[in-house]
Order: C-alpha cells, then structure tokens, then sequence
C-alpha cells in the first residue's frame, strides 16, 4: 500500500488487496438484492449515466424532487445495513470515532461518469468523506472549493481508498471515465465506487 496527498485528498494505492476486494464484492451482492440499483434522474429530469444505490440508514437519492438523503429505497423498503468489512476501512482511514450513517454505492458501466461536484447535502462537514474504488479503473478528478479552478486527476485502482477531509471535504471533485474492462474483479466489468458519510 502506498499513501499519498494530492490536493488535500489523502489517496491510499491498494489499501484493499485482491482478495480482500473479492469478499467486499460478495458482501455488497447481498445490499444490493435488498436494494437494487436504480438509475437516478437530475431534478432536471437528466439521466445520470452511473447506477446507483446505497446502505445504512439513509441513502441519497436525486430525482425530479431534487437532490435529498432519504431512510428508504426508491421502493419505499429500509436501506440495508452497511456491510462490516465497509465499516472497518472507515475505522481505518477516517480519524473519526463516529461511524458513517450513509454508504452510497454508485456502478460505473461503459461511457458513464460523474461530473465535479461537492459533497454538501450533509448537515455538518467536521466528518470526512470516504471513498472506495472496486473494479475497473477511474480517472478522478480533484479541484479545490470554488468552481472553475485549477484541478489535477489521478487513476483509481480496484482497492484503492480515498479520504476528503480537512481543506477537501468540500472540494469538487468527480470521475472523467473509467477503462471499461480493465479489471476482472466484477463479472460484467465496470466499477463500484463506495461513499461514505456522515449525514446527521
């Protein structure tokens, strides 16, 4: 594992190892037969091109009503609970003694994205934000707090971590394309990406 700071982002290359990825996989099948991915609209009725879905006790959602952190799945049922192994790398990497209330699990297929953007819907910023990379490679990109500023990018491996906190935790920051295919970890290929966050 290496660890690195890019932007204020602190990036840890392989934190998870193959097999570590492989049992984390297994584990989010099981969030996501209770909580199926959905594709989620903009409140201007865009489609996003990630799939999403989401565990613990709230999720976030967008739709023509907006951008919100919801207690229940678009079908009205309970989120699962987060996976334990999610939960120790928050143990891990986060320097907070208080657990994530949200883990938003976005999947990457061929051609998606995720435009700059910040995280700030939550109702406080002290907690970091914790991101976990499955599958194939991400091109992330990191800016500072104001729109439009200068930005650097880096590949996100399988098993890579990345924490915001600190000066980043509300810096915009998004994924410009993945190398469809350049990971065998997820049987039909695309990426995983994992958010966690403290939302109360």
């Amino acid at each position: 594992m290496m660890q690195m700071s890019i932007a204020g982002f602190t990036i840890y290359k392989g934190f998870l190892n193959k097999s570590a990825c492989e049992a984390l996989v297994g584990e989010l099948r099981d969030v996501v037969r209770d909580a199926p991915f959905f594709a989620p609209v903009t409140p201007r009725g865009k489609p996003m091109s990630v799939r999403m879905t989401a565990a613990g006790d709230f999720g976030w959602i967008t739709d023509r009503s907006g951008y919100r952190y919801s207690r229940t799945h678009p079908s009205g049922t309970a989120w699962p609970p987060v996976p334990e192994a999610v939960l120790d790398i928050w143990r891990d990497v986060s320097g907070s003694d208080r657990l994530p209330e949200s883990c938003l699990i976005n999947y990457y297929g061929e051609g998606a994205r995720m435009g700059l953007h910040q995280d700030k819907d939550e109702a406080g910023f002290v907690w970091p934000v914790v991101s976990v990379s499955l599958g194939d490679d991400g091109l992330f990109r990191m800016g500072g707090t104001e729109r439009g500023g200068k930005t650097q990018s880096i590949w996100l491996e399988s098993g890579d971590v990345v924490v915001m906190g600190g000066a980043a935790r509300l810096a915009y920051h998004g994924v410009d394309r993945i190398r469809y295919g350049s990971s065998s970890l997820l049987e039909n290929g695309g990426r995983l990406n994992l958010t966690l966050r403290v939302v109360t």
